[in-house]
């Protein structure tokens, strides 16, 4: 199966991505099917080249894009769709993260009433 993704050339911490057709099984910086562009995320505005007409082709011969891929094509307008989640988050963190949510939360509502018992037994009854 073909993949279009990124391949990285360029310097250390100066990184431009190549647009490449290749195997999805091979290594990215193996030789490709077809260069169809470039990326440069440090250029400001971020640099975005590609070959629209060769890049419809081979997604039209079933060429699966990478998410992150995808995500520019769609952002520049050259596929119509959704763009998709690049960010996994494990189970374990998730977990973690709404463990911390409650705690949050229980701690916020013990402040919460202190303050409100504290309000009421500064309130002296009126008689």
């Amino acid at each position: 199966m073909l993949t279009i993704r990124f391949s990285r050339v360029g310097k250390k911490k100066a990184p431009v991505y190549r647009i490449v057709v290749q195997a999805k099984h091979r290594d990215p910086w193996s030789p490709a099917v077809e260069i169809l562009g470039h990326y440069n995320p440090l250029k400001t505005p971020k640099e975005f080249v590609i070959k629209e007409d060769r890049t419809k082709y081979w997604i039209g011969q079933g060429a699966q894009p990478s998410d992150t891929v995808w995500n520019l094509l769609v952002e520049n307008k050259i596929v119509e769709g959704e763009k998709r989640s690049t960010t996994h988050i494990s189970k374990k963190h998730t977990g973690r993260i709404e463990q911390k949510a409650t705690e949050a939360k229980a701690k916020a509502d013990e402040v919460a009433a202190k303050a409100q018992a504290a309000k009421e037994a500064t309130k002296e009854p009126a008689a």
